[in-house]
């Protein structure tokens, strides 16, 4: 089934051309069907490339999902254009009086900051209160998991003596998990960040469930007991080249950074990478769509 968007989202070309099943509202709303309601808060500096990864992996089920887009309201990006913002987006106070199937909380550049420095962390702490009673499951990622656990379970985030940055080798925890039906045993995924969250903390709560994690990398999937809140520390929606670029960004920047590790062929720059993660990506989407967000949805929110 598709997954509906708005027919002037840059996002729209890219799936097309990927074979993606998309519609718009019109086709949509010809359609006898409880469509998925998504929304997704968007904190990333580059959101027309976020927008398409996770629409991506949205549209790849046998679900139909309506997806909105939130922005905040407190924090003005630097890297969108306010035509896109304002076509596209919306703002809590606009949407705070429905209710959502599932929510997605994405990672944000501002992790070296303390949570309580974050210019946006008061709404943002009001969106993921406001979240436990008008959402499904919220399934926070990179930084945005580490605000959830922080906000949620009180597990602070630590500075790393360098960043945790390239294509590192998991393993899965819990094979009984419907989160990771379907998973290898061991599988690799990408991470980007300076921060991580302690391991011990993580098995010493009793709220929450460390599914899938890494010597190099630590912990990576957790989820609540309930399923409410979902946290990934890396970055399965990544393309093959996003860590390339974060590199080449880096570097002309003058910092520095380390070439990503097990990412480039040979650990050389110039050549191109290769997507090792995609299917366990599509894996977790669907999963956490099928059993955390439809199974466990009523048809009609009370």
């Amino acid at each position: 089934m598709p997954i509906k968007i708005p027919k002037l989202l840059p996002a729209r070309e890219i799936l097309e051309a990927e074979n993606i099943f998309v519609m718009d509202e019109d086709r949509a709303n010809r359609q006898d069907i409880r469509p998925l309601n998504i929304l997704i808060l968007n904190l990333m500096p580059e959101k027309e490339r976020t927008e398409a990864q996770l629409l991506r992996l949205l549209g790849n089920t046998p679900l139909q999902v309506n997806v909105t887009f939130l922005k905040t309201a407190t924090h003005i990006s630097k890297n969108t254009s306010p035509m896109h913002l304002e076509q596209f987006y919306t703002t809590f106070s606009d949407i705070k009086h429905k209710k959502f199937d599932g929510m997605i909380i994405t990672g944000a550049p501002v992790e070296l900051l303390p949570f309580e420095e974050v210019d946006y962390w008061e709404e943002l702490k009001e969106i993921m209160s406001w979240s436990v009673d008008h959402v499904t499951s919220t399934l926070h990622i990179c930084w945005g998991a580490q605000a959830a656990l922080y906000y949620h379970f009180g597990i602070s985030k630590f500075e790393l003596p360098r960043k945790c940055y390239g294509i590192f080798k998991h393993r899965v925890l819990d094979r009984t998990e419907k989160l990771l039906r379907g998973f290898d045993d061991e599988y690799v995924a990408p991470h980007s960040r300076y921060t991580d969250v302690s391991i011990e903390a993580i098995m010493n709560s009793d709220n929450i469930k460390l599914l899938s994690a890494s010597d190099e990398a630590g912990p990576f999937i957790m989820s609540a007991n309930n399923g409410k809140q979902i946290m990934i520390t890396g970055h399965l929606e990544y393309d093959a080249e996003t860590l390339s670029e974060e590199y080449r960004r880096d570097i002309r920047k003058g910092l520095n950074i380390h070439v990503p590790e097990n990412y480039f062929p040979n650990d050389d720059p110039s050549l191109p990478p290769v997507n090792r993660w995609r299917s366990h990506a599509h894996l977790l989407f669907s999963n956490w769509l099928n059993y955390y967000v439809y199974q466990e949805t009523p048809y009609e929110w009370n």
